[in-house]
């Protein structure tokens, strides 16, 4: 790997450490079983994984975003790179090496859900040495944990300078469970606070949760979220849509979520703002693809 070297004085709103991937995503009737073959009726290539969408949701709505992140030095991580700096996200923290980029495979069905198979070489990693933040001072941090030695040392910086940190935390596991105690603002996948504290109503898992970090949202699809910070805790209704492909809805929540953070909103605008954005993501096929720009956030904030 060749170090990444950053420019002076560089001015983020947000700053996203972990993955980015290529996908592939097939439109499937049904997903295939035991020995069967299937057509898809749609194909769509783009740039994914958690982190780096949520840096281009954040860039879409209208904020200064970079991504701390892997990219190999194959064709998806040339065309991974290409988008992103089209999509307007500075790259200076992008890490390129001879270790393939990440590669996932999506199949979505006509409602909207999907399975996912992922692949990611081990010595894609990578070490707490591999970048310098120095240069930067993000009003908002976001990590998804697949960047642990990253953003630990992200992680460090920003608590010095007194910087929110936001993670995403979508699946359990040793790196994203380590993280939990240690943020602001917790923004958890319904399955993630199922697994992590065991409990299968989201609102038991609310409560654990709260006892770990001062900001909690737990998202749950087509059914909204439950909140809770030290002032309180409540729900919110998901935004109607047509939903085709719920790939990315996550991330471009998260991606929203510190966008608004970083804008100031105020607590129950910034839960708004953030769904709103989740939702429109799930209108379109491709994940990144689909990922709203501020004008049309604003106009199913206004259509409420």
């Amino acid at each position: 790997m060749n170090p990444g070297k950053a420019s002076p004085k560089i001015e983020i709103d947000v700053l996203c450490a972990g993955q980015a991937s290529w996908d592939l995503v097939l439109a499937v009737s049904e997903h295939p079983g035991a020995d069967e073959k299937s057509s898809a009726s749609q194909f769509y290539c783009c740039g994914g994984g958690p982190a780096a969408n949520a840096a281009v949701a954040a860039a879409r709505l209208g904020c200064t975003s970079a991504l701390a992140a892997y990219l190999g030095n194959d064709l998806y991580g040339q065309l991974h790179l290409a988008e992103l700096s089209a999509a307007g996200v500075l790259t200076d923290f992008i890490m390129r090496g001879d270790a393939a980029t990440a590669l996932s495979i999506i199949l979505v069905k006509p409602d909207g859900q999907r399975s996912v198979v992922s692949y990611r070489s081990a010595q894609a990693r990578l070490a707490a040495t591999s970048l310098d933040f120095s240069p930067c001072a993000p009003r908002v941090v976001l990590i998804d944990g697949h960047e642990p030695a990253v953003s630990e040392a992200l992680l460090q910086r920003a608590v010095e300078l007194g910087i929110p940190i936001v993670l995403d935390a979508g699946s359990v596991h040793k790196d994203t469970a380590e993280l939990v105690s240690r943020v602001d603002y917790v923004v958890a996948s319904a399955r993630f606070s199922r697994d992590f504290t065991g409990a299968a109503a989201p609102e038991a898992a609310l409560q654990a949760l709260r006892h770990l970090a001062p900001h909690i949202v737990i998202t749950l699809g087509e059914q909204g979220l439950v909140w809770a910070t030290p002032a309180g805790q409540g729900r919110l209704k998901a935004f109607a849509v047509q939903a085709v492909d719920t790939t990315g809805a996550g991330d471009a929540f998260h991606g929203a979520f510190a966008a608004g953070l970083a804008r100031g909103r105020s607590w129950q605008d910034l839960l708004e703002y953030a769904s709103a954005a989740a939702a429109l993501c799930c209108t379109g096929y491709g994940g990144r693809l689909a990922i709203p720009d501020a004008p049309a956030v604003e106009r199913l904030l206004a259509s409420r």
